[in-house]
């Protein structure tokens, strides 16, 4: 009943921007950390940012100081704003969160469905 559903990606120059959105619906009743996952071709998926239910965050150090994770917790939907966009970001972007749903009332990770980065001229 729980779903992540993602937008925002595309095709980008390097040196540009963009911006990941990843919305959470169902019968939830709380989410606590959320997180942006990557996997590019031939390579082993790895976490991006996470933000905790708090505010704190997590990077890997490849995306510091060029990536910003954030959430809207009225909207549940955590954001990947993308700065200083390089080759090397072009992978499947997935946003996953920890959520508690009202019929279950266990903590359980969902995923999105994934969308497409690429950073090209």
């Amino acid at each position: 009943q729980v779903q992540l559903v993602e937008s925002g990606g595309g095709l980008v120059q390097p040196g540009g921007s963009l911006r990941l959105s990843c919305a959470a619906s169902g019968n939830i009743f709380n989410i606590y950390t959320m997180g942006w996952y990557r996997q590019a071709p031939g390579k082993q998926r790895e976490l991006v940012a996470l933000i905790t239910s708090a505010g704190s965050t997590n990077y890997v150090d490849s995306v510091k100081g060029r990536f910003t994770i954030s959430r809207d917790n009225a909207k549940n939907t955590v954001y990947l704003q993308m700065n200083s966009a390089k080759p090397e970001d072009t992978a499947v972007y997935y946003c996953k969160a920890r959520i508690t749903s009202h019929q279950t009332m266990i903590a359980t990770d969902y995923w999105g469905q994934g969308t497409q980065v690429t950073v090209s001229s």
